[in-house]
């Protein structure tokens, strides 16, 4: 049986007897992941994010950002001067919205802004809207990324946190995306605040969280 990625734990197996994939859940820290021969090769992955329609012209798109910062961003504004959007996608719709609320936001996307801009900066917050679950080594990214955050700096994820129950796990929309290879649930970015001390801001129950350096 494999470890866990992140804690290095005990998993249990989950068989999709449709699809043939593997997954492994976690017994810990409750982390959700594939078996490593689904991975897409980087080129496949492109491929998959050209269909998206992620723009400003894609209305319900641009109105789940605005409740976002609405929600998540906005009670601390006052502290917020500087943001990276860290895996923004093509449209960099967030930066965007970020922008128009006096947020200067630099953007970095694997695929579609691969110049690493925030290598020598530091930012009041950092966004990670549905990247972690595209992820192979989640933990190594989210601690290059707290390199880049200001003392008392916030860091933001949207993923949406996996069902508890391993049979609407695989009833559930989010693993259809077969670039999606991590699962993560609010007991799993609880061991993330443990394990790199940060203290959980705000959450909701589907699919967003905001910490900030202790």
């Amino acid at each position: 049986m494999k470890k866990c990625k992140l804690c290095n734990c005990d998993t249990t197996i989950i068989c999709d007897v449709n699809t043939n994939k593997d997954y492994y859940r976690c017994l810990e820290c409750d982390y959700i992941f594939v078996d490593e021969k689904y991975y897409l090769d980087a080129q496949s992955q492109k491929k998959h994010y050209d269909n998206h329609d992620n723009n400003l012209e894609s209305l319900g798109y641009v109105e789940m950002f605005e409740k976002l910062i609405e929600e998540f961003i906005t009670p601390d504004a006052k502290d917020i001067n500087t943001a990276l959007d860290f895996g923004c996608g093509e449209g960099a719709v967030l930066p965007i919205l970020l922008e128009r609320n006096n947020i200067k936001c630099d953007r970095y996307d694997l695929f579609y802004f691969p110049e690493k801009v925030y290598k020598n900066k530091k930012y009041d917050l950092i966004c990670s809207t549905e990247v972690l679950e595209h992820l192979a080594n989640p933990l190594d990214i989210i601690k290059e990324l707290l390199l880049h955050l200001n003392k008392n700096g916030y860091l933001l994820f949207m993923t949406y946190f996996h069902p508890s129950d391993d049979e609407k796990f695989l009833k559930w929309f989010y693993i259809k995306d077969i670039t999606h290879i991590g699962f993560f649930s609010k007991k799993t970015f609880e061991f993330i605040a443990a394990e790199f001390n940060l203290k959980m801001v705000r959450a909701n129950d589907k699919n967003t969280i905001i910490f900030k350096i202790n």
